[in-house]
């Protein structure tokens, strides 16, 4: 299959590759857990996820960052109030649109190629990439809008972790790195070009240490056989489901009562 714009989030595209959110919805990271159940009809087209607002203001910055602006604002009239005027955080969003675009290494980091595809097998299997902004022979950028740059997230027997390991980033840095290796036979340093959405934005431009992304290609490789498998209806997938998981809500069908000890989970 021939990626394009136009149906690289189709669902014939997700069930013939694999894709850094899919895996992601099949594993989860230290931030979102993971479901199977959820994935694979994700995967197959069966479901779609509401997109929040906070991812909503996230996609608007990225449109202008590829040159989409004005076409995702005819995708999605709910950004605008009755009287035809952006809602409050997509005007927020446009000062943080200007805020990047007064530093002149934020806009070089993101200046190169937009939105780049690019397919590979790795570990077996066909993946699938969009490259945020691609330099060839520098480095792959990825534009990220955060809520806080530097707040730390505390996980169990780990610690304090930065936003990058705690929300997968470094999953999408290892793939996005191998894929580019396997199609260029260039390993690049992968960066992460970070705004907040703050009154006040704050901007920085992460470069992600390589045995962090060699990490994460392990953990990778751990994982992709299964996910392969739950994708062919070789394994049935589990279902997570956890309170927040929206596919597991509406789609749990009571069997029988649980027991009252069953509440407590893994506590």
């Amino acid at each position: 299959m021939i990626l394009t714009s136009e149906n690289y989030y189709s669902p014939e595209a997700n069930t013939e590759y694999l894709s850094v959110s899919q895996f992601k919805d099949f594993v989860g990271t230290y931030g979102q857990a993971g479901c199977e159940a959820h994935a694979l009809a994700k995967a197959k087209g069966e479901w779609q996820d509401e997109p929040t607002p906070a991812l909503l203001v996230g996609s608007y910055v990225d449109a202008y960052w590829d040159d989409s602006l004005e076409s995702f604002k005819q995708r999605h009239p709910e950004i605008f109030t009755k009287q035809g005027q952006l809602k409050a955080d997509f005007r927020q969003a446009d000062k943080v649109i200007e805020r990047t675009l007064r530093d002149q290494k934020f806009c070089q980091y993101m200046s190169g190629q937009k939105q780049v595809i690019m397919t590979a097998e790795v570990f077996g299997t066909p993946w699938k990439i969009k490259i945020d902004s691609y330099h060839p022979c520098a480095g792959i950028v990825d534009l990220k809008v955060m809520k806080s740059i530097f707040k730390q997230e505390w996980v169990k027997d780990l610690g304090h972790l930065e936003f990058i390991r705690y929300w997968g980033y470094d999953v999408q840095a290892a793939v996005y790195q191998e894929v580019v290796y396997k199609n260029t036979g260039k390993r690049l340093p992968f960066f992460i070009a970070a705004v907040t959405k703050s009154d006040h934005p704050v901007i920085r431009v992460i470069q992600v240490p390589q045995n962090w992304l060699d990490e994460a290609l392990a953990m990778v490789e751990a994982y992709t056989p299964r996910i392969v498998a739950i994708k062919k209806g070789e394994i049935e997938p589990i279902r997570c489901e956890k309170e927040d998981c929206h596919y597991c809500c509406d789609t749990y069908v009571i069997d029988k009562p649980i027991m009252a000890t069953d509440l407590l989970g893994g506590l």
